[in-house]
């Protein structure tokens, strides 16, 4: 029998990519808040995050065996401009989530972020010290805290994801093919550091480490250490775009923009060492990015 999952944040960019690349592997529910959506081979439910009871309930009828939490405030200037909506969905909802889970031995997967520190360091390890340098970033440090406590079993995942967009949110990836498909150009920066990962390859690494039950924090990001500005060349190189259509540029030439880690990688060795197996570079990852649009997968999730 199918593991029964639900996914919260069911209408995001990092449930949907999940949901269809885990829809045959697993029984997924997308936990939706406001947004009715569709997607084949998946269930929808509209959930309150706001109750614990409700929660715990919701999770009873559908016999949940585990509940990822995607859902979040991961707009960095908004979470600056409006620090108490970021509290409450960032910290409130995830301890919410995580107590519904622990009092129906549910197992938790927490979807945290690569924005936890200084950003003066590169490939930084689980066990480095949270030093978040932005709103979001500290929301996301305490919310991971508050969810240890409440739910010590609990996966916690620091992640920086890629893949499809939907019809009314596109990803990063999405608009720099957008942008080099219509000649527009695009500046990306060559200052600003991290470790992407491909949605359906965290998605598998993650179900895998559910399987071998492990519990704790996990880095699931990809092999490589880039910029974004290199993220952007290696998109225009798999899709045989005109790479001269992205423009160098650097975020500290960007004063009016909410202050950032200037490397974000991360680490992933213990990941690579619990699974037995390496993640995946960017190019390999890309390569399979390219290959979804040409399945169909990627049209699957646009026209939602």
């Amino acid at each position: 029998m199918q593991q029964r999952v639900l996914i919260t944040g069911g209408s995001g960019l990092l449930a949907l990519n999940w949901a269809q690349a885990m829809r045959t592997r697993c029984a997924i529910t997308l936990g939706l808040h406001d947004r009715e959506i569709s997607l084949a081979g998946t269930h929808t439910r509209n959930i309150d995050l706001e109750s614990v009871d409700k929660l715990t309930r919701v999770f009873e009828e559908l016999e949940c065996q585990v509940v990822i939490h995607a859902a979040g405030l991961t707009s960095v200037e908004r979470c600056e401009s409006e620090p108490s909506l970021a509290q409450h969905v960032n910290v409130t909802l995830a301890s919410n989530v995580a107590k519904a889970c622990t009092s129906l031995d549910i197992q938790l997967v927490h979807i945290s972020t690569d924005h936890l520190f200084t950003g003066q360091d590169s490939s930084v390890t689980e066990d480095q010290l949270l030093a978040p340098v932005n709103i979001y970033g500290k929301t996301k440090a305490e919310a991971e805290c508050r969810v240890r406590e409440k739910n010590p079993q609990a996966l916690l995942i620091r992640t920086n994801f890629f893949g499809w967009g939907t019809s009314y949110r596109n990803s990063f990836s999405d608009i720099v093919i957008e942008a080099l498909r219509s000649d527009k150009g695009i500046t990306l920066f060559q200052d600003i550091f991290y470790t992407p990962i491909l949605i359906e390859t965290a998605a598998n690494a993650v179900h895998d480490l559910i399987d071998l039950k492990a519990r704790g924090i996990f880095n699931i990001v990809g092999d490589d250490r880039v910029s974004k500005y290199d993220f952007g060349i290696a998109i225009a190189d798999k899709f045989n775009l005109d790479p001269s259509g992205i423009i160098p540029g650097l975020f500290a030439n960007q004063p009016t923009l909410t202050q950032r880690p200037f490397d974000m990688s991360l680490a992933n060795k213990k990941v690579r060492n619990v699974l037995g197996r390496p993640i995946g570079g960017l190019q390999e990852q890309m390569a399979v990015l390219y290959q979804q649009e040409l399945n169909g997968l990627a049209q699957e999730i646009r026209k939602l």
